[in-house]
């Protein structure tokens, strides 16, 4: 596939990037390169391959959302510095 002046300017528009003629003609180069890279890809018989979503076995892992007993506001409260009334008591940090 042949990249045309008006397809890296057009790229250029939705990039929204000034580029300079030495530029374009490096980016013309570049995308030509990819796309005659993909094309070779292309050419490979993968018709017996599994279609995979990724490079190794992942599977999610799930736990079962079970409610604990919990923590009680006395063990939650018994490392803090300063408690009133049943909560934290922090420092202002404005008048």
């Amino acid at each position: 596939m042949v990249i045309t002046d008006e397809t890296i300017e057009y790229v250029g528009i939705l990039a929204k990037l000034e580029l300079s003629d030495e530029a374009k003609e490096q980016a013309k180069k570049d995308m030509s390169d990819m796309l005659d890279y993909v094309s070779k890809l292309n050419e490979l018989d993968t018709d017996n391959v599994p279609a995979m979503s990724h490079a190794f076995p992942v599977n999610n892992v799930f736990r079962e959302d079970v409610v604990t007993s919990g923590d009680t506001r006395e063990q939650l409260l018994s490392n803090a510095p300063e408690q009133k009334d049943g909560c934290y008591k922090v420092p202002k940090t404005f008048d």
